[in-house]
């Protein structure tokens, strides 16, 4: 049985764009048609690399062909051309952050809505293994229920690429990483925010941000630490995570870490005092070999679908999607939060979007 495919076209041709056509090419639902980008260079390499480039973005809106947009350009032009594409009767997947501000999401969610279209932010980090290894940690109760989670993206090469060092076109390191992380945190531990206070870092003399730091207290009992670095030479791990009966670890992408747990089965055992510096203390002192068993992370939880095939289930009114709009928004709602902090200084409460 042959299945008819969705006709998308990128528009922005760059390191995202021809990312999402690799992502796509192989897909049974969806398939990239065309392009679209303002630079001649990038029309040239969409060409090269097989799919024809548009002329104007008028012509993607005027080719009945065309089912979805698939926006992949710079921060601060993603509202005006989903807009546009809804109003020519396109689905939209938007790149993150989808939009700069809570109410110009606001605006695009209300006009897809009016136009009976899709709209769906690509938050592809939901998928990260990394992550969902957490997430498999924290609803399981693999080491107790988690309390403390740090969860931190390091790097030492600054702020990459020309406009993310640009604040008019949605730079900076917290709508670029930040997102994804604040957006991982809330997907996973379901509760509202009763707490926030954050700092920027402007290390490296950009107008935007090179890094941030967010402390989260949640009203489950939950606090988390959220970082992102550009000038780390030695990184932290990406994760580490503190339960009521264990401690967790993964220090890369690459899924290396461990788990560490109490034996219950063990006699408990009075520490001995060590050398610490120039004195004695039992506080830090390591448990003994008997006191804690060390295992392997547990196998991660899994999303029901890839993003793809789930925004081809949701365009078909067959699923509902993994990343749901509200979400966006209450994530949204939280960066500002981030900026507003880091800005006055202050601890912030009462702002989070939490459904009742």
């Amino acid at each position: 049985m042959t299945t008819t495919k969705h006709a998308v076209v990128i528009v922005g041709y760059g390191g995202m764009g021809s990312y999402h056509a690799k992502l796509i090419k192989d897909n049974d639902h969806l398939e990239v048609t065309g392009t679209y980008d303002i630079l001649e260079e990038r029309q040239k390499v969409s060409v090269q690399d097989g799919y024809p480039a548009y002329e104007s973005y008028e012509a993607v809106l005027n080719d009945s062909s065309v089912d979805v947009i698939l926006i992949a350009t710079p921060n601060d032009v993603h509202k005006d051309l989903a807009l546009q594409a809804f109003k020519a009767g396109k689905h939209v997947i938007c790149e993150k952050p989808v939009t700069l501000s809570v109410q110009d999401f606001k605006d695009m969610v209300a006009s897809a809505d009016e136009a009976g279209r899709v709209l769906m932010v690509h938050q592809n980090r939901r998928w990260d293994e990394d992550f969902l290894t957490i997430k498999q940690m924290y609803n399981e109760r693999t080491i107790g229920d988690l309390f403390r989670i740090e969860s931190r993206v390091h790097g030492a090469n600054g702020i990459p690429g020309d406009w993310r060092h640009m604040e008019k076109h949605g730079g900076g390191m917290l709508l670029d990483w930040g997102v994804h992380l604040l957006d991982q945190i809330l997907y996973m531990v379901d509760s509202r925010i009763t707490s926030l206070n954050s700092r920027l870092s402007f290390i490296l003399g950009d107008e935007v941000d090179d890094g941030f730091e967010a402390v989260l207290q949640f009203e489950n009992g939950v606090s988390a630490v959220i970082e992102v670095g550009t000038t780390n030479f030695i990184p932290l791990p990406r994760w580490y995570v503190k339960g009521t009966e264990g401690t967790g670890v993964i220090e890369d992408w690459a899924l290396n870490g461990r788990i560490v747990t109490r034996n219950q089965d063990a006699v408990k055992i009075e520490p001995t005092p060590i050398q610490a510096g120039v004195g004695l203390t039992k506080t830090m002192a390591p448990p003994s070999e008997e006191a804690t068993i060390t295992g392997a992370l547990p196998e991660p939880f899994r999303n029901p679908s890839s993003f793809f095939d789930n925004f081809a289930a949701v365009i078909e009114g067959k699923s509902e999607p993994i990343v749901k709009n509200e979400e966006v928004l209450r994530v949204l709602n939280l960066i500002e939060a981030v900026f507003e902090s880091g800005r006055t200084g202050e601890t912030l409460k009462d702002f989070d979007i939490y459904p009742a």
